[in-house]
């Protein structure tokens, strides 16, 4: 479950950079920072996984 879990994370924050680099050729601010939200979000989750795969070693 870990696993698709940490790829799930992969795939959202490849979806907020897209979503900051079309913010950024529309000139779209609001998509822009949504992307940034986006990554950071999935940052967060990827170092949850991480605390999670430490306790189970």
């Amino acid at each position: 479950m870990a696993t698709d879990d940490k790829a799930d994370n992969q795939l959202e924050k490849l979806g907020g950079k897209a979503k900051e680099l079309e913010g950024k050729a529309t000139g779209d601010e609001a998509r822009e920072n949504q992307g940034k939200a986006d990554q950071s979000k999935a940052d967060l989750k990827q170092g949850v996984e991480k605390v999670k795969d430490a306790f189970k070693h």
